[in-house]
């Protein structure tokens, strides 16, 4: 799933703004340029594997209570923030449907632990070379 495939349901969403830190001038003390986001998780009715996948990924911006809190600061407008916030969670929300490829064992073939035996032993020579010099 791409990040532009998400639907974020505006019922699950809430926005505040706050004043931004960083670069500004005069502006950042009188403008609310931040964007804190939050996200019922459970509005969007996900599979459990993808529910604890989500969990994961958003770490410590799920709260107890399944939102999620984004804080996106980056520009300077309020506009562009609330976009990057959204960008963010939908990338979040898309990584989560990602579903983990399984490992597959496998073992070494005979010739290859045999030239791995082989260089070991080599090695060995080598290392055996190092030591000390003594003049009999």
């Amino acid at each position: 799933m791409r990040p532009e495939d998400v639907v974020l349901p505006e019922d699950a969403l809430s926005e505040s703004f706050l004043a931004a830190t960083g670069p500004g001038g005069q502006n950042v003390n009188k403008v609310a340029t931040a964007v804190q986001l939050r996200m019922d998780v459970f509005r969007l009715g996900l599979h459990p594997d993808v529910y604890a996948r989500l969990k994961t990924i958003a770490g410590s911006r799920m709260t107890s209570g399944g939102e999620i809190l984004i804080t996106a600061r980056r520009f300077r407008t309020q506009d562009a923030n609330r976009a990057d916030a959204r960008r963010r969670l939908a990338e979040m929300i898309a990584a989560a449907h990602i579903e983990p490829r399984k490992r597959k064992a496998t073992r070494p073939t005979r010739a290859a632990r045999a030239v791995r035996v082989e260089n070991k032993r080599q090695r060995s020579t080598i290392k055996q070379g190092r030591g000390k010099v003594r003049l009999d």
